[in-house]
């Protein structure tokens, strides 16, 4: 099998990967039509509305983290993804209905989007600490940049799909796809094997939420990916936002174009996703080539002149964007202790997404102000000036030197010996 998906050998994984694909389609789906429903029949285009349900979705993610993180390494992580699925399944479900009935106001979607943000909250450090049992360490690599791959195929069709749906039968229906998409993740939890499973150790006893706090804040290279990712998931990462607001405002487009454009940015997340996946082990040196590439061509897009050009400017802003996520989940993923993985997860996703709720409602505030355009360069501004502070830090105090190897791939390698004081441990080597 090719070495991209070489984790589909295994049984488990193989039934994950298909239940979270068509999961990934309906989320997708779903997000377009809350969105649709929000800033087409709820209020006259409200940019500030649609920030607030964006950031009440995501604020459960940075205030519950350190108890998220606790609880997937000391409960069966499986039967966690049981409860949280099923009861995003009944959110989804229940705005369906209210939508299709013509009963839901604005004040029902921020409920439901902040009971979605607790389950999530649960949700996401469990399923990343759950990805290691399915497949073992020798595979984690692959499984992680397979996951972003399902994540953005879900990304590629869920929009265009949704915007079909809503065109022909409505804002509601969309949502209802959402809903019937769990019940394949819930079908593939429930038919896996547990006896091939690869449990990590269990936490035990107390004190577990500072030990978590304790372990990360004594590992500078786990703080430096978290801060640069912190900074792209609260400024850069808007796009649930910033396409909607460039479709409707900068380019006078309806709900397929807008949709279309979700799609069309997948194309660029799924090629990094796939090229991810190959990969044997992740390095830094990716990672931040990646955010330099996403800055510039998120500017691009922002100045695009019209739908087309913008459209196509997605593509590359998609496939930079994945590769510095991807690379940095794996590079914490793979260079954490088993039984700390849980709660270091919750910390990395609280800092990736828990930005959103300050980030959001001020993109949502900036494109009433300033334009659907500064929606995007703002994200750019900040992480072309996060990579610039982060970069020169690397380069005086951890010596980085490059060199060019002609005869393997790639060509270049870059190395690096830190400036170790007695109180120092430096950047293990395999991290960079």
């Amino acid at each position: 099998m090719s070495p991209t998906f070489q984790s589909l050998s295994i049984r488990n994984y193989r039934l994950w990967f298909i239940g979270g694909m068509v999961s990934n389609i309906g989320t997708w789906a779903g997000r377009v039509g809350q969105d649709w429903l929000v800033l087409t029949e709820l209020t006259p285009h409200s940019a500030t509305a649609l920030g607030i349900v964006t950031g009440l979705q995501f604020l459960p993610i940075l205030l519950l983290a350190p108890w998220a993180g606790a609880m997937a390494d000391r409960f069966d992580k499986r039967t966690m993804l049981i409860l949280t699925q099923a009861g995003l399944l009944l959110t989804t479900l229940v705005l369906g209905l209210l939508a299709i009935t013509g009963t839901a106001v604005l004040w029902h979607v921020y409920v439901i989007a902040t009971l979605q943000g607790i389950l999530t909250a649960v949700d996401n450090p469990t399923r990343q600490a759950f990805v290691p049992e399915l497949v073992g360490r020798e595979h984690l690599p692959n499984a992680v940049g397979l996951n972003s791959a399902s994540f953005n195929l879900g990304r590629l069709v869920g929009p265009g799909l949704a915007g079909v749906v809503i065109a022909v039968w409505g804002t509601g229906q969309a949502l209802l796809l959402n809903s019937v998409s769990f019940v394949f993740i819930l079908g593939a939890l429930a038919m896996l094997r547990r006896a091939d499973l690869r449990p990590s150790p269990r936490l035990t006893g107390r004190g577990g939420i500072r030990a978590g706090l304790a372990y990360v804040n004594g590992r500078r290279d786990l703080k430096l990916i978290m801060g640069l990712i912190f900074v792209l998931g609260t400024f850069g990462m808007n796009f649930q936002i910033t396409t909607a607001l460039m479709a409707t405002q900068a380019f006078h487009k309806g709900a397929g174009e807008y949709g279309l454009l979700g799609s069309v940015m997948a194309v660029g997340s799924l090629t990094a996703a796939l090229r991810t996946a190959g990969r044997k082990e992740p390095r830094l040196w990716i990672m931040l080539a990646a955010l330099g590439g996403f800055a510039v061509s998120s500017t691009a897009a922002a100045l695009a002149p019209n739908y087309v050009a913008f459209a196509v400017l997605l593509v590359p802003v998609g496939f930079t964007a994945l590769t510095a996520m991807t690379v940095a989940n794996t590079l914490v993923q793979t260079r954490v202790d088993p039984v700390m993985r849980g709660r270091v997860m919750a910390l990395y996703m609280a800092i990736f997404v828990g930005g959103t709720p300050i980030g959001a409602p001020v993109i949502g505030w900036i494109g009433e102000v300033a334009g659907p355009r500064w929606t995007i360069l703002v994200g750019s501004i900040a992480v072309l000036l996060t990579l610039a502070v982060v970069s020169h830090h690397l380069l005086r105090e951890e010596n980085v030197h490059v060199t060019w190897d002609a005869a393997n791939r790639p060509h270049f390698n870059v190395h690096t010996t830190p400036r170790v004081t007695p109180l120092e441990e430096p950047m293990p080597e395999s991290a960079r």
